[in-house]
C-alpha cells in the first residue's frame, strides 16, 4: 500500500512540475513553438480546459492552473496522511 500511495504522490508531484513547465511557458512564448512546451501542453490541456470552463473570467488571467495546483496540494496531503 505504501508503494501505491508513494507512487501516487510522485505523479502529482510531476504533473505539477509540468504545470508549472506550461506557466512559465505561458509567460515567455503563449503560442507552443517548441516541443518541451507543446508537451506540457498536451499533457496538462484535459485536466485545466474542464476547470476553465467553469471558472468565471478574471480579466484575462487563466486561474486554472492555480485551481488544479491546489487541488494536487491537497490530495498529495490527503495520500501521505493515509500512506502512514
Amino acid at each position: 500500500m505504501a508503494f501505491i500511495v508513494s507512487l501516487l504522490v510522485f505523479l502529482l508531484q510531476a504533473f505539477l512540475v509540468v504545470v508549472l513547465v506550461r506557466i512559465v511557458f505561458s509567460w515567455i512564448s503563449p503560442y507552443p513553438t517548441n516541443a518541451v512546451s507543446r508537451l506540457a501542453f498536451q499533457l496538462t490541456e484535459p485536466v485545466l480546459a474542464p476547470i476553465r470552463r467553469r471558472l468565471p473570467p478574471m480579466s484575462g488571467i487563466d486561474l486554472s492552473p492555480l485551481v488544479v495546483w491546489l487541488v494536487a496540494i491537497i490530495l498529495i496531503s490527503v495520500l501521505r496522511t493515509v500512506g502512514r
